[in-house]
């Protein structure tokens, strides 16, 4: 990997797979899923398992295929769990993915030297009162479960929100 294609990194977005509590799938399942919908493979770039473990998807110098529009300069990292009964959304996530989840994110700072923003997928949903603000109402998706800014703020990320 060069440093130019880590240098091109400005964001890490969080998602989670829409899956229940129950449910210990991996890269390799997602990657199956994402090839029924016709894509190259997994979109992400990691995939934290229900235990904390963390898998490879894509290269981090391959092109996400996580948020359509906004795949250039990002990498995608996916949560597995994030909705309960019913498919309604829930933070369901393990205390070992949030451990994995937060040493995944501290090791993109020090490996992206450009990044500037971390953010759940969510968050680009469109501000439809042109308010600046993107709030429940009008996310398109209620991945990644949970508020990424809050969870930056408790884990001192603060800089990157």
């Amino acid at each position: 990997m060069t440093y130019q294609a880590l240098a091109e990194i400005h964001t890490v977005v969080i998602h989670c797979a829409a899956t229940r509590s129950s449910a210990d799938i991996g890269a390799a399942e997602i990657d199956q899923w994402h090839k029924a919908r016709g894509w190259s493979g997994i979109g992400y770039h990691r995939v934290i398992r229900r235990n904390g473990g963390v898998e490879n998807g894509r290269m981090f110098t391959q092109r996400g295929a996580h948020v359509a529009g906004n795949n250039t300069n990002t990498i995608g990292i996916c949560m597995v769990g994030g909705v309960g009964d019913h498919d309604i959304v829930e933070d369901n996530f393990t205390p070992l993915q949030w451990i994995s989840l937060e040493q995944e994110l501290r090791n993109a700072i020090t490996l992206f030297p450009n990044l500037k923003k971390i953010c759940g997928h969510r968050d680009y949903s469109p501000d439809l009162n042109g308010d600046g603000l993107i709030t429940p109402n009008e996310w398109t998706k209620g991945c990644p479960s949970f508020e990424v800014s809050q969870y930056l703020h408790q884990i001192g990320l603060d800089n990157y929100v």
